[in-house]
């Protein structure tokens, strides 16, 4: 079986490289292929994934090319990782967002807006490729901002895809830590848009547990939220809401706060991590390496692998279990279109993702997802269009963008600096 890697020169590939061989019993891939356009970085990591390979004694081959067609050709499944402008890019918005005053994260707010105006025309090309050279494989969604490149597949491809992230499968293992539970126990009532999202019941073997999870939730507050203002704010909204709210939720319900921890550092996030690559990639070209190091988990994305093989797991083997994916809508969340990408308990098995039927969600929630979907589908609109005035929208209604002046002097910068990423008719 292959599995295609789009993407493959990220320094998360080994993280989920040792993910697929520890679980090469139950997923059985005899050819993984790395593509990516940076040939010293598709090395480095096919190297490295051919002596862990060596170490572990795995039954599966590592191949290598920037084609994108060779990869895809035949996949079963396709999980993309892909970084359009690469760290530069990140950067560029970041340090845009704080020109303005503004929140840049990479997939919250402007950072995430440009992100996936230069992203989607990308993922497009891989899903429709996929229709051709793979039309019956997988495609696996990591690739920021998940929730809007996933609903792209979903509106504009015939190719199954699921979109992920690590969030929900951390909050999982963090209940678990802190009540010395056993993961495969736990299941949660889990709503929301990707990085918007809340999980309003925890439930171990069955029984409600979520008064407990909560209490140690906040109890280690600090792990989620080190900036104190913040953390506070974070706390009085999970005892207010009586949910648990995503790390991301703090642009919303802090964002004053959550803004100045940003312009207090010396460094944005993009510079930070930039950093660490450097330094992982440098670890990576070790010959005597043949396991992930501990440096990786400084990157960010624990349990991103874990995410993914339990999932591909799942579907290979048909084995109808619940996990929380970002997937078609189809009604499961009421008063959302079908064709939106939602991210919420699914039943995964041999057809992909199938969202569970959810409660409609309290007003206290529902309205900001209302708003950040509208934003996420116009933004989807825009980059497959190539549409300025569907770009406007998008920003101006997202809660995290400046006055209806500033919008338009900020597209017009935005646009600039993303140019030769973009669909041709924005200019």
């Amino acid at each position: 079986m292959k599995l295609a890697i789009i993407g493959g020169g990220s320094s998360y590939s080994p993280e989920l490289l040792d993910g697929l061989f520890a679980r090469i019993d139950q997923i059985p891939v005899s050819e993984v292929w790395l593509m990516d356009p940076d040939e010293k970085r598709l090395e480095i990591n096919a190297a490295f994934a051919r002596r862990m390979i060596r170490h572990r004694g795995v039954p599966c081959s590592i191949h290598v090319t920037t084609r994108l067609e060779e990869a895809l050709k035949e996949a079963r499944y396709a999980i993309t990782q892909i970084r359009v402008g690469q760290m530069a890019a990140r950067i560029a918005d970041e340090k845009l967002g704080l020109k303005y005053g503004i929140v840049g994260q990479e997939t919250t707010g402007l950072g995430g807006f440009a992100c996936a105006l230069r992203t989607i025309p990308r993922i497009l090309e891989i899903a429709h490729l996929m229709e051709e050279v793979a039309p019956d494989a997988f495609l696996i969604n990591f690739t920021n901002p998940a929730g809007i490149n996933t609903e792209a597949v979903i509106k504009h491809s015939k190719i199954r895809t699921v979109g992920l992230c690590n969030v929900p499968i951390g909050m999982i293992m963090d209940a678990s830590k802190h009540l010395n539970y056993d993961p495969a126990g736990v299941t949660m009532d889990y709503v929301g848009l990707n990085h918007l999202s809340w999980v309003r019941h925890f439930y171990y073997k069955g029984e409600d547990v979520t008064d407990a999870v909560l209490e140690k939730f906040i109890e280690h507050a600090r792990l989620e939220w080190e900036e104190e203002d913040t953390r506070n704010n974070m706390i009085e909204a999970i005892r207010r809401l009586g949910m648990f709210c995503n790390y991301y939720l703090q642009y919303y319900y802090s964002t004053d706060t959550a803004l100045r921890t940003i312009q207090h550092k010396t460094k944005t996030r993009g510079e930070e991590v930039l950093e660490v690559e450097n330094a992982l990639f440098a670890k990576y070209q070790d010959e005597s390496l043949s396991e992930k190091p501990e440096e990786l988990s400084k990157r960010g994305g624990a349990h991103y692998s874990t995410a993914a093989f339990h999932l591909v797991e799942a579907i290979e083997n048909n084995r109808q279990s619940r996990q929380v994916v970002c997937c078609r809508n189809n009604g499961a969340v009421p008063t959302f279109d079908d064709d939106v990408a939602v991210e919420v308990s699914a039943i995964i098995g041999k057809d992909g993702a199938k969202a569970i039927q959810q409660q409609a969600p309290a007003p206290s929630i529902r309205g900001l997802m209302q708003l950040v979907k509208a934003y996420e589908s116009l933004t989807v609109e825009a980059a497959v269009k190539g549409d300025r005035d569907a770009a406007y929208e998008a920003m101006l209604l997202h809660p995290l963008m400046p006055n209806a002046g500033l919008c338009t002097k900020l597209l017009d910068e935005l646009l600039e600096i993303n140019a030769p990423w973009l669909q041709g008719t924005f200019f």
